[in-house]
C-alpha cells in the first residue's frame, strides 16, 4: 500500500488531534528558543524580570501558532497544498477544518497573545506595541494578502529577522530596557539555526512549490544552493560562541553549545542526501537542534554571568 492510499484508508483524528496538527507542535522550539536566550542575555546584562520573560514566551508561542494556522489556510487557498504535498497533513487542505474556521482560530491566537503584550508595553513601553504590531503583520503576510514574502523568496530574512533578532533582542529588551551589543550575536546563532528549519521544509516542497508559482528561496536556488544555505546557517550558529568567549562575554562557559555540534553534523549529512518526505523527520530534527543549542547557549551565559 502507498503512502497516500494509507493515508486514505486512516481513519481521521480526533477534534483535539486536528487542532494539535494544525499548531504544528514541532515548530514552537522556534517560539521558546529566542525567549530562552533572551533571559539568558538579560540576566548576563543585570536585569532579568521573571514575568516579562514569562510574558514573552507567552507572547512568542502565540504567534508562532497564529503564524502556523495562517500557514495552513493560505498556502491552501493559494494552491501550494494539493494531494501531491510531502510534509505532514495540512488540516485545511485535507477538509479537516474549513478556512473560516481555521481564521477564526488565527485570530484566537493573536487575542491571546494581547494581555501578555499589554503587560509588556506597560513594563517597557511603546516600543513593545510597535513590535508586537509587526509580529502580527509578518506573520500573516509570510504566505497571505496580496504579496506573501513566502512566495517571492523573502521567508529565510523573514524568519531570521523575526525569530532571532526581534526575538531575542526583545526579549532582553523587555527585561533591561536596553539593547545591549552582547545580545545580538546570540541572536543571530538563534536566528540561523532558526532559519534551518524553513530551509528543510523549503527544500521538501520545492517541485510543489514551483508548481505552485511558490518562488521560496529553495526554489530560486535549486537542491545543491538550498542545502548550501542550510549548511551555511548551521555553520554561522557555531561561530557564535566562539566569537562570544574570544571578543564580548570572555567565557569558556560560552561555547557550551559547541557540544551540540556533533548533532548538528549528523543532521545536515542527513539532510544533504535526503528528499521529498524523507526529509520529514529532519525538519523536526532541525528545530530540536534549535531547542539544544539555545538551551546550551542560555546555560553558558548564564555561568558566565556568576
Amino acid at each position: 500500500m502507498s503512502h497516500d492510499d494509507a493515508a486514505a484508508a486512516a481513519p481521521p483524528p480526533g477534534r483535539l488531534a486536528v487542532w494539535v496538527l494544525a499548531c504544528r507542535p514541532a515548530t514552537l522550539p522556534v517560539a521558546v528558543a529566542p525567549v530562552l536566550v533572551g533571559t539568558a542575555v538579560a540576566h548576563l546584562a543585570g536585569g532579568v524580570h521573571l514575568m516579562a520573560a514569562i510574558a514573552a514566551g507567552w507572547g512568542a508561542l502565540c504567534f508562532q501558532v497564529a503564524s502556523n494556522l495562517a500557514n495552513d489556510v493560505f498556502d491552501h487557498e493559494k494552491g501550494a497544498d494539493t494531494h501531491d504535498r510531502l510534509g505532514p497533513l495540512r488540516v485545511t487542505q485535507a477538509g479537516l477544518v474549513s478556512p473560516r474556521a481555521m481564521r477564526a482560530a488565527m485570530a484566537v491566537a493573536i487575542v491571546l497573545a494581547i494581555p501578555a503584550g499589554l503587560y509588556l508595553a506597560s513594563v517597557a513601553g511603546w516600543p513593545v506595541i510597535a513590535i508586537g504590531l509587526a509580529s502580527i503583520a509578518a506573520a500573516l503576510a509570510y504566505t497571505g494578502g496580496p504579496w506573501p514574502l513566502g512566495y517571492h523568496g523573502l521567508g529565510d530574512p523573514f524568519v531570521f529577522l523575526f525569530f532571532g533578532l526581534v526575538a531575542v533582542v526583545g526579549t532582553v529588551f523587555v527585561q533591561t530596557g536596553a539593547a545591549p551589543i552582547v545580545a545580538f550575536p546570540p541572536a543571530i546563532g538563534v536566528g540561523a539555526i532558526a532559519t534551518a528549519v524553513l530551509v528543510v521544509n523549503n527544500v521538501r516542497d520545492r517541485e510543489t512549490d514551483a508548481r505552485a508559482g511558490k518562488r521560496t528561496l529553495a526554489v530560486r536556488l535549486g537542491r545543491r544552493g538550498a542545502i548550501g544555505e542550510y549548511v551555511l546557517l548551521l555553520a554561522v550558529a557555531y561561530v557564535v560562541p566562539v566569537g562570544l568567549a574570544a571578543l564580548l562575554v570572555r567565557s569558556p562557559w560560552v561555547l557550551l553549545p559547541l557540544a551540540s555540534a556533533p548533532l548538528a553534523v549528523s543532521i545536515a549529512r542527513s539532510v544533504a542526501v535526503a528528499e521529498g518526505r524523507a526529509l520529514n523527520p529532519h525538519l523536526g530534527g532541525t528545530a530540536r537542534l534549535l531547542l539544544a543549542y539555545s538551551t546550551l547557549l542560555a546555560a553558558g551565559l548564564a555561568l558566565a554571568a556568576r
